[in-house]
Order: C-alpha cells, then sequence, then structure tokens
C-alpha cells in the first residue's frame, strides 16, 4: 500500500473553465515553432539551418556545453526560418511540417537488456533529453551528474489542470517503459507520486518505483512539495524530476524506436466556449483551437500553461515545450470600476476573505489590482506554502543575494513554481517567481 501524506496547507483556486473530459480532435499547423527559451539552463547552437529537411526526432540545436544533448525537432519538413533577438538569441526555430510525419528510426528497444549508459544514450540520441529537470536550479539535467534519486509527479494540481488519468489513457505500456528506463538512469530510487483521487490504473499499479499518496490542494502535485516531505535535497546533491505524460514520451522511444512529442493538451478558461482535449506535437500553433471558441468582443489573455505558472502568448501563439494545458482568460485591462479593489461585489474572489465569496466557481481577470510595495511580513505565504521553508525570509535573502542564508533557507528545494500561490496572495504584489528564478541563475552561475 502506498505511504499517504495530507498537504493541509495550499490554496485550490475555484476557476470557471475545467476542461470537459474529450478529445476534440487533432491540430496540425502548416508550421511548428520550436522556442529555446523554453529549456532553462542550456545555451543553444544550432544543428540545422534554413531549407534543411529534418525528420521527426532529427536535432536542430545541441546545448553548447554538453553537445550530446540534442533537441529533437517534433515533426518533418523543411527549416524555414531561425528567428533571432538581441545579441543573435536564438528566439525560435521554424519548420513547415510535412502533410504526413516521417520520422527518424532509433530502433525498438527492450529496456531491461539495456544498461543504465545506453538507456541515457537512447534519449540523448533522439533529443528528448530536455524531458528531465534537475533539482537544485530547476533546469534541463546534466546528464553527467548522477542523480541522487527520481521524482515524478503523477497529477497536477494546478488551477484547471488536465487529469493525468485520462491524459495517460491507453498509455499504460509507454509510461511503465519509461519508469523501467529511469530506475537504470539512478542508484538511488524512482519516486512515483499520486493524488488520493487518481483511479488510473498505470499510476496506481506503476511497477519498479516507490509509491507515494498525497491529498490535499495546490501545491500538493509540485514536483518540489513532494520532493520536500519525501526526501529533501541537501547541499551537494543532485535530483532529477517528471511529470507522468513527459515519462510516458521517453517509455514511447523504447517501445517504438521514435521521437513522437504528440501531447493531448487541455483547453480550458473562462473565456473558452467549447473546452476539452486535443492531439497536437510542441510548438504547434493554436490559432485554430482560439478561432470561433473564445469570447470576443473583450481583451483576452491566452496563456500555454496554467494562469498560475503558464507563458503568455498571443492569439497565434504555439504550444511551449512542457505544457499540456492551454488557457484564455479575461485580460481586464479593459474593465473599469467605480471603486476598484475596495467593491464588494459577489463576483470577487480573495484567498484572504476580503470579499463576501460564495461562489462555486469564479471568472477571474489577469490584472494585478494594486501595485509592488514593500515586503508587508503578515504570514500570507506560509498559508499556502507547504514546505519546511520559511518563505518570506528566503525570498529577502535572494533578493539580497545572501548565499549563505539561501542555503540555510533551502533554495535547493525551490522553483518558481513553488511560489506561484504565494504571487497570488501577496499584498506586497511583488513578482515572486521572477525573484525565485533570478535567485537560482545568479547561484547556479556562482556555484558551478
Amino acid at each position: 500500500m502506498a505511504n499517504r501524506i495530507k498537504i493541509k496547507k495550499g490554496l485550490q483556486i475555484p476557476l470557471l473553465g475545467a476542461a470537459e473530459e474529450t478529445v476534440r480532435g487533432t491540430v496540425k499547423s502548416e508550421f511548428v515553432r520550436i522556442c529555446p527559451e523554453d529549456f532553462h539552463g542550456i545555451t543553444p547552437k544550432l544543428a540545422v539551418r534554413v531549407d534543411d529537411t529534418v525528420k521527426a526526432g532529427t536535432a536542430l540545436f545541441y546545448e553548447k556545453n554538453h553537445p550530446d544533448m540534442r533537441f529533437a525537432s517534433p515533426v518533418s519538413g523543411v527549416v524555414t526560418a531561425i528567428e533571432r533577438g538581441e545579441k543573435r538569441r536564438i528566439l525560435h526555430i521554424v519548420v513547415k511540417a510535412d502533410d504526413s510525419t516521417q520520422y527518424e528510426d532509433f530502433g525498438a528497444k527492450e529496456v531491461a537488456s539495456l544498461s543504465g549508459e545506453e538507456v541515457k544514450r537512447t534519449i540523448l540520441d533522439a533529443g528528448i533529453w530536455f524531458l528531465i529537470k534537475q533539482r537544485p536550479y530547476d533546469v534541463v539535467a546534466l546528464p553527467d551528474k548522477e542523480p541522487r534519486d527520481i521524482f515524478v509527479t503523477g497529477f497536477d494540481s494546478a488551477p484547471l489542470a488536465p487529469s493525468y488519468d485520462f491524459l495517460l489513457k491507453e498509455k499504460e505500456a509507454d509510461f511503465q517503459a519509461g519508469l523501467d528506463a529511469l530506475a537504470k538512469l539512478t542508484p538511488g530510487k524512482v519516486y512515483l507520486s499520486v493524488s488520493n483521487k487518481t483511479s488510473f490504473n498505470g499510476l496506481r499499479e506503476a511497477k519498479n518505483v516507490v509509491i507515494t499518496e498525497f491529498e490535499g490542494p495546490h501545491p500538493a502535485g509540485n514536483v518540489g512539495v513532494q520532493i520536500n516531505h519525501i526526501k529533501p535535497v541537501n547541499r551537494g546533491e543532485v535530483v532529477w524530476t517528471l511529470n507522468a505524460p513527459d515519462v510516458a514520451i521517453i517509455g514511447r522511444l523504447f517501445n517504438k524506436g521514435v521521437v513522437d512529442l504528440t501531447r493531448t493538451v487541455a483547453l480550458t478558461g473562462s473565456e473558452v466556449k467549447q473546452t476539452g482535449y486535443y492531439n497536437m506535437v510542441i510548438g504547434t500553433e493554436l490559432k485554430s483551437i482560439f478561432a470561433q471558441n473564445v469570447t470576443e468582443g473583450i481583451s483576452l489573455r491566452f496563456i500555454s500553461g496554467n494562469p498560475l505558472t503558464g507563458r503568455k502568448i498571443d492569439a497565434n501563439g504555439e504550444l511551449r515545450a512542457y505544457d499540456s494545458q492551454v488557457t484564455v482568460i479575461p485580460e481586464g485591462d479593459d474593465v473599469h470600476e467605480a471603486f476598484g479593489w475596495a467593491s464588494f461585489s459577489p463576483k470577487r474572489y480573495s484567498a484572504g476573505a476580503t470579499y463576501f465569496s460564495h461562489r462555486k466557481n469564479y471568472r477571474l481577470d489577469a490584472r494585478l489590482m494594486g501595485g509592488p510595495r514593500a515586503i508587508i511580513v503578515s504570514n500570507e505565504y506560509d498559508k499556502v506554502f507547504p514546505m519546511d521553508i520559511y518563505p518570506e525570509q528566503l525570498i529577502k535573502a535572494i533578493i539580497a543575494f545572501n548565499i549563505d542564508k539561501m542555503e540555510q533557507l533551502g533554495i535547493y528545494e525551490v522553483a518558481p513554481e513553488d511560489f506561484a500561490l504565494c504571487e497570488f496572495v501577496d499584498t506586497s504584489k511583488l513578482e515572486l517567481q521572477r525573484i525565485v528564478r533570478a535567485g537560482l541563475d545568479l547561484l547556479r552561475k556562482e556555484m558551478e
């Protein structure tokens, strides 16, 4: 029987627009756009040029300091553009997709017969190593560092998050093969976290892993929270992290011998007329699922990801590399109220009972509802932060870049997403996720 951990601190934000558990179809776009910025911690070097022909699985770029870490094209076709920004930074690699996808053949392999080094080499050669992240620093894992353990989160508790039970339906064999492959990559254990609401047998009955059941509100589904409660990260240690759908992609590589970066993506949000799930590869342009399917006549916020941690995109934006969710909510910049935040409208929601909240679900917009100000020590972070860490003190240490304090206060365990709820309830209106990201990047530069 799985160990059970109950999370008491947190907040389940009641938003309108959860995805109906129905697959609406497969989405294809003429052009697929891959953004190297999605893969934090790497310095991309191009492996292709404009007019090159690629297959699904062909390397588009690689990591400058680890040339064996390649990043695969999700489709076959022709590279039509390399879009650059300031200092020639690569913004997008654009591939015009073929009508029928041609795959690089990496050969199906039986995981049980492979060594750990052979498993690692297969994933690297196929260009999907980016699916594995590491703590500390929350970056793409370095293949030359041996992880103490590997943590897989089998559910997502974020607002409007897709059901992993639904995402993994009929993918049991791929998911188990992925877990078997991960077990070869660590001398420690593979920890799989499931929710008390998880019903998918592929998660509940997974083999070759240590299963832990979590109960409680968001951020119970964050892998950082799970690590903190199962086996925290200490200085000098490295652990690797993945989510369950990405494990299935790795398993698919071994079972079929091809790189298939197709995701089942939830279309969510209060401004979506018909929610549901769509199959698409990463980098797919999303305009076709927004067309005639979102509220018209108001300003909208399009998000690749969930409302707390996702990236803002435009109506012609693309699915980012790690996302299995797309959200549309009101922007709010066209709303004008007589009393602003002081209004006691029953349509408002407040985590701190500022308003008379009584509705089951709310249509919230993207407004900040105030301006940045000095940090107010009110313990409001602690109410939604279920890790054995002092969040306010850690934020202050990061701002001051006090390395000793940052280490003592547990920075090696956290990622920006762990502070998303703190940012939501923050009276000071600070960009906590940006602060944590900057602190992790500076610390990594200083320590490595």
